[in-house]
């Protein structure tokens, strides 16, 4: 990726508001996305996919379609099998329990969309007029819809009407169970407070700009695909693997991604299909999701329900927190389902003084579209929590911002162990909760709320308290390399792994590795994406990019900066404890005068050897790698919704919205603020507005943006953002910042929701809350 043009200044990079150095080319229309590759003599690929929810494939009859001219190719699950050769995924592992995944459907479709044939033709134009050629004989079967009901009948111990994959009779992919089952039950009986209720999530998708799309091109042996994704190496280690080729000849590009928000972490079936069907052609082949494939098969997330409990002394402490979560998988999950749904259970006691607590989780197959990660997968413990302390307080008589202080975690308690085993540390909560109430004047919202009410005007405040475990974790996601080149002339080049998606890793990188050279930002270059140059990294996913990118470059920019102290100290004929590096020079300490630029060292190192310290190899160049000292690195914050309710129209307005938040400091506060206003807009979006719904026979109801409502800027509030800094315990005392609005937006405005309905009695549990959701539950009410 090349850089813009960017003001030079003299100034430290990291912590200022650097402007983004992507943003000239993308603004000017000069991105690159998968879409912009134009290979000479490409084929374009459409799928046929199935019109239902789960049927028995009796036959395929492709002839008419292969006999229209400019069609290359019709492939069904029986010409790609045969060359898969492996296809489990790095992150779970080959023991894992995972859905089978073929490329096209098998023998049996399980939901609305999914794959069955693959056209190749000239142009997509005429690939999908060919689609509707292909004839598909189907036995149409009962499909299992409601993942609640295969989860209820596995609870009776009783076959559920449909069984969705072999490997699981009952549904139930698979589910864990915590610790101290029985003394949390105990404790429940004993606690004179007990609040429970049901809280259920609807599913609604990342849905982003740019839908999913690939390029593959077999040549003299070596596949080479431009792919939209977040995680280039993954892409390349997944595909060498399900070819049986050694990785040195999978080469992946990725440019500009046009958004991702974890549905392109993982390789998904389409994008096996248009590696194996390369294979099998002698062009390059091209598949461009359209927006309608993208809301049908793409993937779900947030569809999910959980039994939530908690208990409270007389003074409204906590003694005891349980969360039993069910969460849809639909068909064909992407990897890891059962893991993302332990942790919710894991982290459902949140950053609060909790002594007890367990959970149970369990992952449900259903005939609609597989999981997909989603920006913050684990939200739905947020969630169900927050809204919960909202129902107790109302119980209890004590007002929810009151009844938050007496249990939140202040910093001088850290390090503090949730039963679950999570140990928070390096975080804020009880003072970044206070800081965003004082950004709202609390106690003045509620006298404007009382006037308001007095006037017939339905006001409300939320608040939504969340700790996120980011940056590290286990496994490829602990590690991150660098490599930076100072090229003969002086130039910086910066290369790393890649999956920016539109997160700003681009300029954040440059920044790092300006102020760890002590350059200017608009010496140096990065390139990034392109696995054949860069080094092996996870991307971008979890919230890592930002500390584990600083990481790396530390690493690198350390030896580097030893390399320029030496030869500088050599040249200049001083100690190498003597030389200062800064503003692209290394000069003599007190002796400003006595200088090389980094223009000179690097024309000594390539093109002078002779003139380098005795033993010192030629070139200026170093490679290092990362890995992170705490498999979770925390951040924290608190999100304030205000908002007005309609109750004659349902229809519901926010009036602030506040975000303070702990992310350690800030590599640039601009970044920051954008991705958490990016999150809280998506966090806002899947509670008011987006809702990726199916009938009961399983077809989808929302398959277009015209019925899958998205937040517009006329919706959104202008976000307000305060910043409380703790270090974290990696290089710089960065943390992750990316997924935490999507996280903790929702409760907030349920939150908020409730708070204005209060004089109706209304209590939320169940989402989304359009309109017409609203309207039911005020008449309920009345």
């Amino acid at each position: 990726m090349s850089a813009g043009t960017v003001p030079r200044t003299s100034a430290r990079a990291v912590g200022a508001r650097v402007p983004r150095v992507e943003d000239e080319r993308l603004l000017t229309g000069q991105g690159r996305f998968v879409a912009d590759v134009q290979l000479p003599g490409s084929l374009h690929a459409c799928f046929v996919r199935s019109p239902y929810a789960r049927a028995r494939i009796l036959g395929v009859d492709a002839d008419e379609a292969r006999a229209l001219p400019g069609v290359h190719a019709v492939f069904v699950a029986a010409d790609l099998l045969p060359d898969v050769h492996e296809q489990w995924h790095t992150l779970t592992g080959p023991d894992a329990v995972e859905a089978p995944r073929p490329p096209l459907a098998d023998g049996e479709v399980r939901f609305v969309g999914d794959p069955v044939a693959l056209v190749l033709a000239e142009n997509p134009y005429l690939a999908e007029d060919a689609t509707e050629l292909v004839y598909v004989d189907y036995e149409p079967q009962p499909p299992a819809v409601d993942y609640t009901a295969a989860a209820n009948a596995a609870d009776a111990a009783e076959a559920p009407e449909a069984t969705v994959h072999a490997a699981f009779p009952d549904n139930v992919m698979g589910g864990v169970t915590g610790e101290g089952q029985d003394e949390v039950d105990a404790a429940f009986a004993a606690a004179p407070h007990v609040v429970a209720a049901t809280i259920r999530q609807h599913a609604h998708v990342p849905a982003p700009m740019e839908t999913r799309g690939l390029v593959a091109h077999w040549q003299r042996g070596e596949l080479t695909v431009h792919a939209a994704t977040q995680s280039p190496h993954e892409f390349r280690s997944f595909f060498a693997r399900l070819l049986g080729v050694p990785e040195h000849r999978v080469r992946v590009i990725m440019r500009d991604t046009g958004g991702a928000f974890g549905q392109k972490i993982f390789v998904q079936r389409e994008d096996m299909a248009i590696v194996l069907a390369a294979r099998k052609v002698p062009a390059p082949v091209t598949w461009i999701e359209d927006r309608r494939e993208n809301l049908l098969a793409a993937g779900q997330s947030r569809r999910e329900h959980g039994d939530a409990r908690l208990a409270f002394d007389d003074d409204g402490r906590i003694l005891a927190a349980r969360l039993d979560v069910v969460q849809d998988v639909g068909a064909y999950p992407t990897p890891a389902p059962i893991n993302s749904a332990a942790l919710i259970g894991r982290l459902f006691p949140g950053p609060y003084r909790v002594p007890a607590g367990t959970f149970t989780s369990r992952s449900v197959c259903s005939n609609t579209v597989g999981r997909s990660a989603y920006r913050g997968p684990w939200e739905f413990e947020t969630l169900a929590r927050e809204v919960l302390l909202d129902i107790a307080a109302r119980q209890l008589g004590i007002d929810p911002v009151e009844l938050r202080r007496r249990n939140l975690l202040r910093r001088d308690e850290l390090p503090f162990t949730n039963p679950n085993g999570m140990t928070y540390d390096r975080i804020t909560p009880l003072e970044t909760f206070e800081h965003a109430i004082e950004l709202l004047d609390y106690e003045a919202f509620r006298k404007e709320q009382a006037a308001a009410r007095a006037e017939g005007r339905y006001l409300g405040v939320g608040t939504s308290t969340y700790a996120e475990p980011t940056t590290g974790g286990f496994g490829m996601y602990a590690t991150e390399g660098a490599t930076i080149r100072i090229e003969p002339s002086g130039a910086i080049n910066l290369y790393v792994a890649g999956g920016s998606a539109g997160n700003s890793v681009e300029t954040t990188a440059v920044q790092l590795a300006a102020d760890a050279l002590g350059v200017d930002v608009a010496d140096v270059h990065t390139i990034q994406g392109d696995t054949a140059v860069t080094p092996y990294g996870a991307g971008t996913g979890g919230s890592r990019s930002g500390a584990m990118v600083a990481g790396a470059v530390t690493e690198t920019a350390a030896v580097l900066r030893d390399k320029l102290a030496r030869i500088a100290a050599h040249r200049l004929e001083a100690a190498v404890e003597d030389i200062e590096l800064s503003g692209g020079r290394a000069h003599v300490r007190g002796v400003p005068a006595r200088a090389l630029t980094y223009g000179e060292i690097a024309a000594l190192a390539y093109h002078q050897p002779d003139q380098l310290p005795p033993g010192m190899p030629a070139g200026l160049e170093a490679s290092g790698r990362y890995t992170t000292p705490s498999p979770f690195v925390w951040a924290n914050a608190t999100h304030v919704c205000t908002c007005e309710v309609d109750v004659e129209t349902g229809q519901v307005t926010l009036l602030r919205y506040i975000v303070a938040e702990d992310c350690g400091p800030m590599i640039n506060p601009n970044v920051v603020e954008g991705q958490i206003a990016g999150g809280t807009v998506q966090g806002i979006g899947g509670v008011l507005y987006e809702h990726l719904a199916y009938d009961g026979e399983g077809n989808p109801l929302t398959s277009t943006l015209m019925d899958y409502l998205l937040p517009t800027s006329t919706e959104v509030p202008v976000i307000e953002h305060g910043h409380v800094e703790t270090p974290g315990p990696g290089a710089g005392g960065y943390k992750g910042v990316g997924e935490g609005g999507a996280i903790g937006a929702p409760a907030a405005v349920v939150n908020a929701v409730a708070d204005a309905l209060s004089p109706f009695g209304v209590t939320i549990t169940s989402l989304p809350l359009g309109p017409a959701d609203i309207l039911a539950l005020v008449e309920d009410r009345r």
